[in-house]
């Protein structure tokens, strides 16, 4: 079907009314959303009353802060004392506290030698990772363990085994 003056006063008319080329297309039947594009270009129609997407919303309300994990008590750690001087009295170790417990890293305090063991649902507010010192791989001694288990041996099948299995195909 050609472009009459007709179907190109409509093709304009909607096209400045903000609808799509494919809703065009539609409308007036008989050509396709790439010839209505092809045809707006050569027309040189340049914008639109309205755009054919419904705007987004500027304002976004901010989502609720995430509550703080409670940590365990964190341990405490003595440093060595300074060797102390004869007109001076020994000052007392500084104290410093290392935080090793399970679920006390979060995505953003997750630090590179720190467990990676995930703990409680993702999709939760409550999800934390293990956060303790890696010992060999990405997780702790205690997730080591339940995450590589040792291979177990294979079950080595004798003449008595080969035999029963050829005896299910018989």
């Amino acid at each position: 079907m050609g472009w009459t003056d007709e179907r190109v006063e409509t093709l304009k008319k909607l096209w400045q009314d903000g609808l799509s080329a494919s809703q065009i297309a539609k409308q007036l039947g008989g050509v396709t959303r790439n010839a209505v594009i092809g045809k707006v270009h050569r027309l040189g129609l340049s914008g639109r009353a309205a755009p054919s997407k419904p705007a987004r919303p500027v304002f976004k309300a901010p989502r609720p802060q995430r509550p703080a994990a409670q940590p365990a008590a964190p341990r405490r750690i003595a440093e060595p004392m300074a060797v102390a001087t004869q007109n001076a009295a020994p000052a007392p170790a500084p104290v410093r506290y290392i935080d090793e417990a399970p679920g006390s890293a979060t995505v953003l305090t997750l630090g590179a030698h720190m467990c990676k063991w995930p703990i409680g649902d993702p999709s939760s507010d409550g999800f934390t990772f293990c956060g303790r010192r890696q010992s060999d791989g990405p997780y702790c001694g205690e997730h080591a363990r339940v995450a590589y288990q040792p291979a177990q041996t294979k079950k080595r099948s004798g003449a008595s085994e080969l035999a029963r299995s050829l005896r299910r195909y018989i």
